[in-house]
């Protein structure tokens, strides 16, 4: 995966939950073509939500993936249902949640919050829920009835490694 759209793991309970953090920034070259300055409007950059459902993706994907010690590839299978009701603008942090909801050899379903904490002038700020989104994940392997992938993980490549290390977490 070369696109990261989570920047820290925060909290990690084995088999449960993973919470992880993406800062949204302006130095993001995505931010200046949502939705650039036209004429008599100013610019006004967001994350575009589909990203946003990506990293409750990455980070559902990492919480299933840890649970059988990134041994299978686990791939997206379905986006159950995803409802956001806020933007992500530059200086928020995005806080996504991530519970498994369904666990077993050929997959497993997960249950997603996102949260928003906004930049506040005293520092920190409060986080507010601003979506939901259930995912389903396929262990690639266990599900193609014989068709055969590379041996080495291509889904849990060195950038998620990187992720886990800097995070505490040992893959």
């Amino acid at each position: 995966m070369r696109w990261m759209w989570i920047d820290r793991i925060v909290e990690l309970q084995p088999r449960e939950r993973l919470v992880a953090v993406k800062h949204v920034s302006l130095a993001e070259e995505h931010l200046h073509d949502h939705f650039p300055a036209r004429q008599g409007r100013p610019a006004f950059p967001v994350m575009p939500m589909s990203l946003i459902v990506e990293g409750m993706a990455q980070s559902a994907g990492i919480l299933v993936g840890h649970a059988e010690e990134f041994r299978e590839k686990v791939i997206l299978a379905k986006v159950g249902k995803a409802e956001l009701s806020r933007d992500a603008t530059p200086g928020c942090t995005l806080r996504y949640t991530a519970t498994i909801t369904h666990l077993d050899s050929v997959g497993a379903s997960t249950k997603g919050l996102i949260e928003l904490i906004e930049p506040s002038a005293v520092g920190g700020g409060t986080a507010q829920p601003v979506g939901t989104i259930d995912l389903m994940f396929s262990h690639l392997d266990n599900n193609m009835g014989g068709q055969k992938f590379p041996e080495w993980n291509f889904v849990f490549s060195e950038s998620f490694r990187t992720l886990l290390r800097s995070s505490g977490i040992t893959a």
